[in-house]
C-alpha cells in the first residue's frame, strides 16, 4: 500500500480541454479517443524523445460554438510524472470507426499558464492509419533552437509527411508528393487525348500534388479517371475544405445549377435554343426574377429529382423556396444597362476590371512582335488623336499603351479555329489622356495567312455611330474574347492556383509546423490544393467546363504551358511587374520602391498599398526570428524548402537564373515571402472576385466567337447591317455556353461564411509569442488604413477610372479585414488569405 501511495505521489494530473468540430451521424469521440503528452524539456534516455505521459481518455462533451463552427468540448486529465517538465507535443489516438476534425487542445500547467495546441486537422481511425497523430504546441523554433526533447519528433514528422513516392494514396494518408499534370486527358478516347504538362521542355508546368492513381494502359503516362466528371481524388486531409465550407460550396453549386437549368429548359420549351435574339431577351431570361412557379420549374425539378440523391434534392427544394431561380444582376449593368458599350468602360476595365495586370506601355511604334515582324498599324491610324503630341513624344512620355494578345496566340490560331472557333490575335493601342483616362486608338485583328509565317490583319479605328460604330463594337468583342481567355487561363489559373501549389507541397514536406516560416505561410495555403483538385476534375479536364466555354477549347491547358515558359517568380512581385510593364519607375523614396507613371490605375494604386503592408509585416516577422544573413543560410529546413521549390515543384524553371532569388540573405527571404503571400492573397482576389460583377453579363466579357467580322460586300455583311445587335449575339457564345459560363463564375465569385481575410487568423492562439501577436495586430490595423485610402480614392471625382461609366467602384483590393463572416456572397471586395476558390 505504501508503494502505491509513493507512485501516486510521484505523479501529477494535468487538466485540459480538447475541442472537436461537431459532425452529425458519427460516433462520440469520447468513447474511443485517447491523448498523451510529450515533454519539451525532459528527454527519455531510452528513446531520445521527450518523456511520454500515460494515456488519458476524454470526458464530458459539451456542445457549443467556436466562431461560426459547431463544436464539442471535452475535458481531459492526463497523469504525468512530477519531473515531466513542460508539454511540447500532444499525441491523439482515434480508436473509433470515423474520422473527426480536431480544432485544438489546451493543457493547463500552472494557474496562469496554458499550453495551446492549434491542430485544425482530421484525425483518422488508427485502424486505417496504424499510427497516432502528433501535434506540437504553438511555440516557434528555428531548427537549431529546437529543444532536444522535440528534435527527433520534429524530424520524424517531416519524414512521415514526405512518403516514399509509391502507391496510390488513400483518403486517410497525410502524404505530400509531386506529380505532373497527367490527369487531364483520357487517352482511351481520341477526342480527349491531352498532353502531359510538366517535366519536359515541350510542355513545362508547375507540379501538382501526387495521387498515385493507376496509369492508363493506352499511353502508360496519363492517370486514369473513374468518371468524366471526377470528384473522387486524393487530397491530403488537412488541405480539404472544412465541413462548413464544403456544405456551403455544394449549396452554391446547386444554386448555380438551378440558375443554369431554368433558362436552358425555357429555351427548349419555347424558341430558338441556339442564341439570344436580343440583349433585352438575354437580360430578361438570365436575370429577371420569375413572379410565380411555372412549367419551366416543374420540368427542371422533375429532371433534378431523377439525377440527385434524396438529401441533396431536399436541399434544392429548400433553396428554390428561399432564393430566386435567376442569376443576380451583375454590377456592370446594375446602374446603366448600356454603359458597357462605351469606349471609356472598355478601356477602364483594363486598369480596374478582371484582368488589370496585362496592359503595358508601348516601347516601339509600330508594334513589333515575334520574329521581328511589324504590326500593320501605321501612323495614319493614330495621328491627330494624341492631344497635340507627335507619336515619338507620346512614346517618350509613356502615354501610348498596348493590350497585346498577339504573339502567344498566333501559333495556335489554326488549331483553335479548326475546332469551329472564329478567333483573331489582337493588339489594342490606347492613349493616356490628360485627365488620366484611356482612349482607344486602334485595334488590329490578325489571322494566319497562306504561308506558315504570313498573317492577314484588319485594322479598326474607334467610331460610335453607323456601320463603322457597329464594326468597332465587333472588334472590341474580339479583343474581350482574347482577354477573357488569358484572364481565366493565365492570370487566374496559372499565375495563382497552379503557381502556388508547389509552394504548399514543399512547405508541408520541408518546414516543420513549429518553424516560424511555416506559421507565417500556413493561412495563405488554406483550401488551395482541394480547389485545384476540383478544378482538374471538372473544369480543366478534357471536355470539361473550361474547354466548353473558353475559346482555346482543347488547347487551353497546352496554351497555358506555353505562357509558363516565360513565367518568373521574381516578376510576380507587384513592383517588379509594374516596372517590367513600363507603368512604374524605381523610386527608393517610396515605401513600395516604385512610383506609378499612371496615377489613376486602381489595381496598381491599391495593390501597392497592400503590397507595402504585407512586406512590412513580413519584414517585422522575419526580423524577429532571423538576426543575420548567416541565420538564413544555416537554416537547414528553410534551405531544403527553397531548393525543393526551385528544383522539383517548379522544376521546369530550375535553369532560369532570373526566375528565383538566391536564399542567402534576410532581404531575399523577405522579398520572396512577400511575393508568395501577395500571389496567394491579393493577386488572386484581384483576378477572381470581380468575375461576376463584370463577366456575369456575357456580352461585356464574351469567352469565344463563332463568327469573324464580316467583309463588306458579302452576304454576312448584309446580314450584319440589317441587325448589328443580333449579329453580335450570333457571334459570341450561344445561350447554352453563355449560361454555363455565368453559372461557373457565379460560384467562383462568392465569398463563403468561413472566409479568412488577410489580417485575420482562425485563432488568436496560433502562436504563443506575444511580440509576434502585437506585430500581427499592427498588420491588421495597417490593412484597415488601406481600406480607408481605397474608400477615399473611390470618392475622389478626379480619379475617373475608380468608377467609370458603369458606376462600379474599384473594391477588389479592399482588404475587408474587419469582416468576420458577417458579409458573404458576391460582394466584389475582400482579400482572402489564400487561393481558396
Amino acid at each position: 500500500m505504501n508503494g502505491y501511495l509513493a507512485i501516486q505521489e510521484a505523479h501529477q494530473i494535468l487538466k485540459g480541454t480538447v475541442v472537436i468540430s461537431q459532425s452529425f451521424g458519427q460516433s462520440d469521440a469520447r468513447k474511443s479517443t485517447t491523448v498523451r503528452l510529450y515533454s519539451s524539456t525532459q528527454v527519455d534516455p531510452n528513446t531520445g524523445r521527450g518523456k511520454l505521459s500515460r494515456e488519458a481518455t476524454l470526458d464530458g462533451g459539451k456542445i457549443g460554438k467556436h466562431g461560426n463552427v459547431n463544436t464539442v468540448t471535452y475535458q481531459v486529465s492526463i497523469p504525468v510524472e512530477n519531473s515531466f517538465g513542460t508539454p511540447g507535443a500532444i499525441v491523439v489516438k482515434n480508436g473509433g470507426r470515423h474520422e473527426f476534425f480536431l480544432r485544438f487542445a489546451s493543457i493547463d500547467i500552472l494557474e496562469d499558464r496554458t499550453i495551446h495546441f492549434e491542430c485544425n486537422s482530421w484525425v483518422y481511425p488508427i485502424t486505417k492509419t496504424n499510427s497516432d497523430r502528433l501535434f506540437f504546441a504553438n511555440t516557434s523554433y528555428l531548427p537549431t533552437q529546437t529543444p532536444t526533447a522535440l528534435q527527433k519528433l520534429r524530424e520524424e514528422e517531416l519524414v512521415n509527411l514526405r512518403g516514399n513516392g509509391r502507391g496510390e494514396r488513400k483518403q486517410w494518408e497525410r502524404i505530400y508528393d509531386y506529380d505532373h499534370y497527367n490527369d487531364l486527358g483520357v487517352p482511351d478516347s481520341r477526342q480527349r487525348v491531352r498532353p502531359v504538362l510538366g517535366g519536359t521542355k515541350t510542355y513545362p508546368y508547375p507540379c501538382r500534388g501526387r495521387t498515385g492513381r493507376p496509369l492508363s494502359r493506352a499511353d502508360g503516362e496519363t492517370e486514369t479517371r473513374s468518371k468524366f466528371i471526377d470528384l473522387d481524388f486524393y487530397v491530403p486531409p488537412d488541405e480539404r475544405f472544412s465541413p462548413v465550407k464544403l456544405s456551403e460550396f455544394i449549396t452554391h453549386s446547386i444554386q448555380a445549377v438551378l440558375h443554369f437549368a431554368f433558362p436552358e429548359v425555357k429555351s427548349l420549351l419555347g424558341h430558338d435554343i441556339g442564341n439570344f435574339e436580343s440583349f433585352k431577351e438575354l437580360t430578361k431570361d438570365l436575370y429577371a426574377r420569375p413572379h410565380e412557379p411555372s412549367i419551366v420549374e416543374g420540368v427542371v425539378m422533375e429532371k433534378l429529382k431523377s439525377l440527385l440523391p434524396k438529401d441533396i434534392y431536399k436541399e434544392v427544394i429548400r433553396l428554390t423556396k428561399e432564393n430566386p431561380l435567376k442569376f443576380p444582376v451583375p454590377q456592370v449593368i446594375a446602374t446603366d444597362e448600356n454603359a458597357w458599350r462605351s469606349d471609356e468602360e472598355f478601356t477602364r476595365e483594363m486598369l480596374a476590371g478582371l484582368n488589370p495586370a496585362v496592359i503595358k506601355c508601348l516601347e516601339q511604334f509600330p508594334p513589333i512582335g515575334r520574329e521581328e515582324k511589324y504590326s500593320s498599324i501605321n501612323a495614319s491610324h493614330i495621328q491627330g488623336k494624341l492631344e497635340g503630341l507627335t507619336i515619338p513624344q507620346a512614346l517618350k512620355q509613356k502615354r501610348i499603351l498596348i493590350l497585346d494578345h498577339h504573339d502567344y496566340l498566333v501559333p495556335y490560331l489554326r488549331r483553335i479555329n479548326a475546332q469551329g472557333m472564329c478567333i483573331y490575335a489582337s493588339r489594342t493601342l490606347l492613349f493616356l489622356k490628360n485627365d488620366g483616362t484611356l482612349r482607344p486608338l486602334v485595334i488590329e485583328l490578325s489571322l494566319p495567312g497562306e504561308g506558315m509565317e504570313q498573317e492577314v490583319s484588319r485594322v479598326f479605328i474607334p467610331a460610335n455611330q453607323g456601320t463603322e460604330g457597329a464594326l468597332w463594337m465587333l472588334a472590341k468583342a474580339h479583343v474581350a474574347v482574347n482577354d477573357s481567355g488569358y484572364h481565366q487561363l493565365i492570370s487566374h489559373w496559372l499565375h495563382t492556383h497552379a503557381a502556388v501549389e508547389p509552394f504548399i507541397i514543399a512547405t508541408r514536406r520541408q518546414l516543420s509546423t513549429i518553424h516560424p516560416i511555416y506559421k507565417l505561410l500556413n493561412p495563405h495555403f488554406k483550401d488551395t490544393m482541394h480547389i485545384n483538385a476540383l478544378a482538374r476534375g471538372v473544369l480543366l479536364n478534357a471536355g470539361g467546363v473550361l474547354e466548353r466555354t473558353m475559346f482555346p477549347g482543347k488547347y487551353a491547358m497546352e496554351l497555358s504551358s506555353t505562357i509558363y515558359e516565360n513565367w518568373r517568380f521574381t516578376e510576380q512581385a507587384l513592383p517588379e511587374d509594374l516596372v517590367k510593364r513600363g507603368l512604374a519607375i524605381r523610386d527608393s523614396n517610396q515605401p513600395s520602391g516604385v512610383t506609378l507613371l499612371l496615377e489613376d490605375y486602381p489595381y496598381a494604386a491599391d495593390g501597392l498599398d497592400v503590397w507595402t503592408t504585407i512586406k512590412t509585416w513580413v519584414i517585422n516577422f522575419c526580423s524577429h526570428f532571423y538576426h543575420s544573413d548567416e541565420d538564413i543560410a544555416s537554416d537547414v529546413e528553410l534551405q531544403s524548402w527553397w531548393k525543393e521549390i526551385r528544383e522539383i515543384g517548379h522544376g521546369d524553371k530550375r535553369d532560369d537564373v532570373e526566375c528565383w532569388l538566391p536564399l542567402n540573405s534576410l532581404a531575399n527571404l523577405i522579398q520572396s515571402l512577400t511575393t508568395l503571400i501577395w500571389i496567394a492573397s491579393a493577386l488572386h482576389a484581384a483576378v477572381n472576385f470581380g468575375q461576376y460583377g463584370y463577366a456575369g453579363f456575357p456580352p461585356n466579357r464574351p469567352t469565344r466567337c463563332r463568327k469573324f467580322i464580316p467583309q463588306e460586300g458579302t452576304p454576312e455583311f448584309a446580314e450584319f447591317i440589317g441587325n448589328p445587335d443580333k449579329y453580335y449575339l450570333e457571334m459570341v457564345p450561344d445561350r447554352f455556353t453563355t449560361t454555363l459560363g455565368v453559372a461557373l463564375i457565379e460560384v467562383l465569385s462568392e465569398h463563403i461564411a468561413d472566409e479568412v481575410y488577410i489580417g485575420q487568423r482562425t485563432s488568436s492562439r496560433w502562436t504563443d509569442d506575444g511580440e509576434v501577436l502585437r506585430l500581427f495586430d499592427e498588420f491588421a490595423e495597417s490593412l484597415r488604413q488601406v481600406e480607408q485610402r481605397v474608400e477615399e480614392r473611390n470618392k475622389n471625382v478626379k480619379l475617373k477610372n475608380r468608377l467609370g461609366p458603369a458606376k462600379v467602384p474599384y473594391t477588389l483590393l479592399f482588404p475587408d479585414t474587419s469582416n468576420v463572416g458577417n458579409e458573404k456572397g458576391i460582394t466584389g471586395k475582400g482579400i482572402p488569405n489564400s487561393v481558396s476558390i
